[in-house]
């Protein structure tokens, strides 16, 4: 399926036909101001929030390499997969419910690709290249100085910014600091980073200079799911047909003429080319730059706005305006969001800043002492997630079972781990089963942070 370009049915990819450039008329109007305000406010949280630490950990950090993250300042690591699980299944299911309600106005609004080419590279292309027309003529005429010095300049910014961008995404991965040290130190200290930042550099101005608009319309899986989420409850951009049809020229005291013009700026400010008039279609990303330009064109006749607006098929069918406006499908979604909500906090707040692995020390047994106590010989792995030092000590539930550490390691580093080994003692004369489950407690500043499990054997007394 391929987007109209200028009303007709030329593509922007279809079939074996050459791809037609989109040439996007800038859009202007109070949507168009709206969604700049939303745009440039995610871009500064985008450009900020790896810079920004709490605790002295990354605001926002997704470290795949190393098998860190950091949100919020909460560091979490592979033995919290089960959090993160939930955390995605919670974005996942938002997304589905947004987009059965509200269509796809995530790709429009929020999405990165769509900031940065219709606020960042595309404003560039119109500052120096001049409106839609500017542009297609100077893609159409004939070489000079003026165009290859416009191109040039056009591109060495482009490389800039992907550039820019490219270090800001690899802050997101590995950390500023680290980002920080493949900046400042020799390259050849660095060659796997500095080299991540050419091929970042080079993927994000290919994308944005060439593939542009065919990433939403062909490349994104979420373009592609949105066709079994919308129902006729779903809110989108769409074109009043009732009201603007037949369409036509304006004539005076013509009663039989809908109120749309046919002017085409609907298509002509659409950055995938598609003409909403057609119908709801996939390859469009709710920008709303066309509701902009008809309710210019409408004030301008003196039309009431909104003949393309935000509706549902309902709100546009016979059928629907008399039926209910309840929507079955966004309640059990919105239902389910609420449970992953409540347990992904819960989860949450209820994480151990300690995470401890306590097992018996491989082919050891129960120890008979002289003193009358039976010892048993443990391994304990402690990681600190608790994003600053800490100070620990390893007590036993049971009051009657005590401990002796074999190695004197009472303290973990900020991220650090540590392996001790220690013995539980316990009477012999209190033993009463040859297995027996016990508890023990890492407490630090008097709190306890983590509890574990393990067995105790040990000769039962004989009665």
């Amino acid at each position: 399926m391929g987007t109209v370009v200028d009303g007709n049915s030329a593509c922007s990819i279809s079939g074996k036909e050459k791809r037609q450039w989109i040439y996007a008329k800038k859009p202007s109007g109070k949507l168009y101001n709206y969604r700049q305000w939303v745009g440039y406010s995610l871009l500064l949280f985008l450009f900020v929030t790896p810079f920004i630490k709490i605790n002295g950990n990354p605001f926002l950090m997704l470290n795949i390499i190393e098998r860190k993250f950091s949100i919020f300042g909460s560091v979490f690591y592979p033995q919290d997969l089960h959090i993160f699980v939930f955390g995605m299944l919670i974005m996942m299911v938002g997304i589905v419910l947004f987009t059965a309600v509200y269509g796809r106005v995530w790709c429009g609004w929020t999405c990165p690709q769509t900031i940065f080419m219709e606020l960042i590279f595309r404003r560039i292309e119109y500052l120096i290249e001049g409106d839609w027309i500017q542009q297609r003529n100077l893609n159409k005429g004939p070489d000079s100085d003026s165009r290859a010095w416009k191109k040039v300049l056009k591109h060495t910014i482009f490389l800039a910014i992907s550039f820019f961008i490219s270090n800001i995404f690899l802050a997101y991965i590995i950390g500023a600091d680290a980002l920080l040290n493949i900046m400042t130190d020799p390259v050849d200290q660095h060659i796997i980073g500095f080299a991540s930042i050419i091929v970042f550099t080079l993927v994000f101005y290919a994308v944005f200079t060439y593939v542009r608009e065919i990433v939403c319309t062909t490349l994104c899986p979420y373009g592609r799911l949105q066709g079994v989420l919308l129902d006729e409850k779903s809110l989108t951009v769409a074109y009043d047909v009732n009201r603007g049809e037949p369409r036509g020229k304006l004539k005076k005291n013509d009663t039989e003429q809908g109120d749309c013009i046919d002017c085409k700026l609907c298509i002509h400010v659409c950055p995938t080319g598609i003409d909403i008039r057609n119908g709801t279609q996939l390859e469009c990303v709710n920008c709303t730059a066309c509701i902009d330009a008809c309710d210019t064109v409408m004030d301008k006749i003196g039309k009431p706005k909104r003949l393309i607006g935000f509706y549902s098929m309902d709100d546009l069918s016979e059928e629907g305006k008399s039926g209910k406006k309840n929507n079955m499908r966004a309640i059990a979604y919105s239902a389910t969001l609420v449970v992953l909500t409540a347990v992904f906090g819960f989860l949450l707040f209820s994480r151990s800043e300690i995470d401890g692995r306590l097992l018996r020390a491989t082919g050891s047994s129960y120890q008979l002492r002289e003193d009358g106590k039976v010892s048993n010989l443990y391994t304990l792995e402690l990681l600190n997630k608790s994003g600053k030092e800490i100070q620990f000590e390893i007590e036993s539930v049971d009051d009657r079972i005590n401990v002796q550490m074999v190695n004197n390691i009472h303290g973990l580093k900020k991220e650090g781990n540590a392996k001790l080994s220690f013995f539980l003692l316990m009477n012999k004369g209190e033993i009463k089963y040859y297995k027996q489950h016990v508890k023990v407690n890492i407490v630090s500043d008097g709190k306890v942070m983590e509890t574990l499990k393990t067995t105790f054997i040990a000769p039962p007394t004989k009665k």
